[in-house]
């Protein structure tokens, strides 16, 4: 499985990217399994609000899958889980 997340606004606008191939990434499985927890090829995160908060786009490859997404970085957006996924795949690339 791949990953990419790319994050751009944010009161700095600072951008910051990141990639990830399960395969060959000794935390690899936790993120897969994050990633099935939260449903990433089903569920929705929620639409944030303004213009100084940061935001995501994930694309996940797994495959004949592949979706992107996008996540904003308020604490909120979607749940607990989507901001999980965006501090494991800091702290995993």
């Amino acid at each position: 499985m791949k990953i990419r997340a790319k994050a751009c606004g944010g009161i700095a606008g600072r951008t910051d990217s990141y990639e990830l191939d399960t395969d060959r990434s000794a935390n690899g499985k936790s993120v897969e399994d994050l990633l099935h927890r939260i449903d990433f090829f089903g569920a929705e995160p929620a639409c944030g609000a303004g213009a100084d908060i940061r935001r995501w786009e994930i694309t996940v490859d797994d495959g004949p899958r592949q979706r992107t997404v996008t996540v904003w970085e308020d604490g909120a957006s979607g749940g607990p889980g989507w901001q999980s996924l965006l501090e494991h795949l800091r702290n995993t690339v």
